[in-house]
């Protein structure tokens, strides 16, 4: 049901987005292992490091749920967690060239997410594309 009290009948994501938003998932996943074995087995060693991929973590695991709902709440849910994941795969990817003793241990972000084949850096601004593409008000007018 939308605000209006009228379902939504919409489909939910459907080509490009699904595929969207299964690799959202499967970084999820991974970033949510990654982070947790190594906060358990070596958080002494790289602390920021670790502590970072676990944000990333739980930054991966909003958007892949927003990102596969229609509602107005989860798009706004969904733009807020890919911009963050934007800002913080910049942030961090610049922060883990200029000073790399912060970073003994590779995260996903640093290195603008090299370790993953950059794919954490062109994953947010396909998000983006796909949030202005897929926009139902945009989508009533045409």
């Amino acid at each position: 049901m939308t605000d209006s009290g009228v379902a939504d009948t919409r489909r939910r994501a459907y080509g490009v987005g699904r595929v969207l938003i299964a690799v959202y998932g499967v970084f999820a996943v991974s970033a949510t292992a990654r982070a947790s074995v190594q906060l358990i087995r070596d958080a002494s060693q790289a602390p920021v490091a670790y502590s970072l991929s676990a944000f990333a973590a739980a930054v991966y695991v909003v958007a892949t749920i927003a990102l596969a709902h229609n509602g107005r709440r989860m798009r706004r849910v969904a733009w807020v967690a890919v911009v963050v994941e934007l800002i913080g795969v910049v942030s961090v990817g610049v922060w883990s060239f200029v000073d790399p003793a912060a970073f003994p241990e590779a995260t996903v972000w640093s290195h603008f997410g090299q370790g993953y084949a950059f794919v954490p850096l062109v994953l947010p601004i396909l998000g983006i594309a796909w949030l202005v593409r897929s926009n139902p008000a945009a989508l009533a007018r045409a």
